[in-house]
């Protein structure tokens, strides 16, 4: 299993023998809830509350509209909340309407809950929650399922989607305000970090959230100096979203001057290197990333005629990656054995890897590239136009379980739900693909390693009516929450860098069409790299301001970052204290990858690519000495064909298979041709 670069005819050579098949790992099993007709059952968690009587009430009533009537009359019994206490911290995000819900505990450390809402139908809600709850512990408030919405039996006609969910999330702030009630260490508020975004400005809560806010506004004389050097020596700069918040402020602002830097995720790096160079004239690429992503950005500019362009990276040592050094291991080559080994096989490899390891794996088993966007679509239209097609994903684990764990979500939904996601399919098709879907158990980006079970505890506990977003690669328990979020509240996304962007965009537009007269904010979860924040706080604050100047001046965005304990470092006692007690420092600001108190996800690596190291570069480019001095900064060069296709055309072929079934939302009749016959083919041939 070879880890350096092969020529294309070793390429070709290789020959997996065939293994018996990994068994599917297990996964868990959740139950989607679509409320399509009235349902007159009461939920089993309203047992033993005076929410079951009063949900058995308004359900026995004889239609939906007489039932929507008794709703609404519940809000004669919602103790009035004061003008002084409708704070954002006790507005109900994701509701239409506006709303507020207070809960504290009385004399006898019981539930007593106040409300308000402009909407009748909400108002109506809130008095049922504040009667059916007020009085019991708050611990077993946290056990009211939010199946009781539908088993009020209104219907989608009377109580559309959006309004379900925005009384679903009003439990859920319910709930989070009973945990907060509940909380040890004397915390009486969320404890992550974060960054409320207005029109006017931006405000950090937390050390870590100061430290990314400090580089918003960037060194004005820093993006003078990177701009003259880069203008002066055709300098171009192809960088991914997950940079530190120093170089990426001032990459943004030299961008406004300057237009060839680009600043993405890793899949249009490389193109835009190539375009920098044979359109714009550059003579030098300097590539802010880790290290496949600068080979990519060489191996490509060699594949289009520009060997002259130089590339270089912004370290002398390896900045590594976990996740795509995983599909360099003997393991992943054994993996594919398993592959080649079976009929209608088709590998899916994970667009951040590198491209002699495409090519090495094309060269096993049909395959191709995907996306942490397109990943789901890939794999479904696979089963879709393959018959009994078998699909071997990798390499990151953590996307590979996340697949399985949806998919398995999706087996339990009506086919109306499944055909939304993808239309040629259905919940027994689901059901057929499950078994034959494989993914690669050894693989695991480091950074979104961090989202595990304490964290997503913690988001549950203190954020748990947020938006939630999840990058596809992070661990189960938090993929689960996000896709929880999404599936019942309509609050939530999973899927890439670029999705979450758009998402938070989305989100704050809607809250701006709203223009709620008390205004709102919107807590997002980024569950994703730190790095994405400075673009995220960038686009929402250009979309506030537009809304300022529109007239919209009451929405704010408040981005947090959850935090691994893993993480946690311990300094004096004198320092502030954070989660349970234990005292924090802010990782990056320490020289380390994370803290509590700062930054749940900050990859070390892509720390790497520092403003200091941008700047050291550039002022070596363009004189022989300092040149001399970067050849450590060269990326690795893949070894020229002697005959046949470069590696690096060869690794592009995966890729082109992704780009065929982008632009035409189908898999290209060579490739699937080539899934149906290749193993044949080899086996005729031995």
């Amino acid at each position: 299993a070879p880890s350096t670069p092969m020529t294309s005819s070793a390429l070709a050579s290789i020959k997996a023998p065939a293994a018996a098949l990994r068994a599917p790992a297990a996964v868990s099993r959740a139950r989607g809830r679509v409320a399509v007709a009235p349902i007159r059952a009461v939920s089993a968690a309203a047992e033993g509350s005076a929410l079951r009587q009063i949900v058995a009430e308004i359900s026995g009533a004889a239609d939906p509209a007489e039932r929507v009537k008794k709703l609404i009359a519940m809000s004669a019994h919602l103790p009035a909340l004061p003008d002084a206490d409708r704070s954002i911290a006790n507005r109900v995000m994701g509701c239409t309407a506006e709303a507020w819900v207070d809960v504290s505990l009385d004399a006898n450390g019981r539930v007593a809950i106040r409300g308000a809402s402009d909407a009748q139908i909400t108002a109506g809600f809130a008095g049922l929650v504040a009667r059916g709850l007020s009085g019991l512990e708050p611990g077993d408030v946290l056990n009211i399922s939010d199946d009781v919405v539908a088993d009020l039996g209104i219907g989608p006609s009377a109580l559309p989607r959006s309004r379900a969910n925005g009384f679903r999330n009003m439990l859920e702030t319910v709930k989070k305000q009973c945990r907060l009630l509940l909380a040890e260490g004397g915390v009486t508020e969320p404890p992550f970090p974060s960054l409320v975004v207005t029109a006017d400005g931006v405000e950090a809560v937390g050390s870590f959230a100061r430290a990314q806010a400090e580089y918003l506004e960037p060194d004005a004389d820093a993006v003078d100096a990177l701009v003259a050097e880069l203008e002066a020596k055709k300098i171009g700069i192809v960088a991914h979203f997950y940079m530190d918040p120093q170089v990426q402020g001032v990459l943004m602002a030299a961008a406004r001057r300057y237009e060839h830097v680009f600043i993405s995720d890793s899949l249009v790096m490389a193109d835009a290197a190539v375009k920098m160079v044979r359109e714009g004239g550059c003579e030098s690429i300097a590539v802010l990333g880790v290290d496949f992503m600068s080979e990519n950005v060489r191996a490509i500019l060699d594949d289009a005629g520009l060997e002259s362009a130089k590339v270089y990276r912004m370290a002398a040592d390896d900045i590594g990656c976990s996740l795509a050094e995983a599909a360099q291991d003997k393991k992943y080559y054994d993996y594919l054995a398993e592959a080649d080994g079976v009929e209608n096989a088709v590998h899916v490899i994970y667009i951040n890897t590198a491209l002699d390891t495409k090519a090495n794996a094309n060269a096993v088993v049909p395959t191709i590239t995907c996306t942490s966007s397109n990943v789901v679509q890939t794999v479904l239209t696979a089963a879709a136009q393959v018959p009994g097609v078998n699909v071997f994903y990798g390499p990151d684990t953590y996307m590979g379980g996340n697949l399985a764990e949806l998919f398995t979500m999706m087996s339990t939904w009506s086919d109306e739900d499944v055909a939304a996601v993808h239309p040629a399919h259905t919940q027994s098709t689901i059901k057929d693909l499950l078994p034959r879907l494989r993914y690669f158990q050894d693989g695991t980006c480091m950074v979104h390693h961090m989202f595990g079970g304490d964290v997503c505890d913690a988001v549950r506990k203190y954020y748990g009516d947020a938006y939630q977003t999840a990058h596809f690669e992070v661990p189960g328990e938090m993929f689960k929450l996000a896709m929880e979020a999404k599936r019942e509240r309509d609050m939530g996304v999973v899927g890439s860098t670029k999705n979450i962007l758009d998402y938070v965009c989305e989100k704050i537009d809607e809250a701006v069409a709203r223009n709620l007269p008390a205004g709102e904010r919107l807590s997002f979860v980024l569950g994703t790299e730190t790095g994405m924040v400075t673009s995220i706080v960038r686009a929402a604050r250009a979309k506030l301001v537009a809304a300022k100047t529109a007239g919209v001046a009451g929405v704010e965005a408040e981005i947090v970052f959850p935090v691994s304990s893993d993480a946690i470092a311990p300094i004096a006692e004198s320092e502030s204290v954070a989660l349970g007690g234990v005292a924090v420092v802010p990782g990056p600001a320490g020289g380390e990858g994370c803290s509590a108190e700062g930054g749940c996800a900050s990859c070390p690596y892509m720390k790497m690519n520092s403003l200091d190291a941008l700047m050291s570069v550039c002022a070596k480019i363009g004189t022989d000495a300092g040149e001399a001095l970067l050849t450590p900064f060269e990326p690795k060069k893949y070894e020229a064909a002697k005959d046949g296709p470069s590696v690096a055309a060869l690794g592009c072929v995966p890729i082109l298979h992704m780009r065929d079934f982008q632009r035409d939302g189908a898999l290209s009749d060579a490739f699937v041709e080539d899934i149906t016959t290749r193993h044949a083919a080899r086996r005729a041939a031995k």
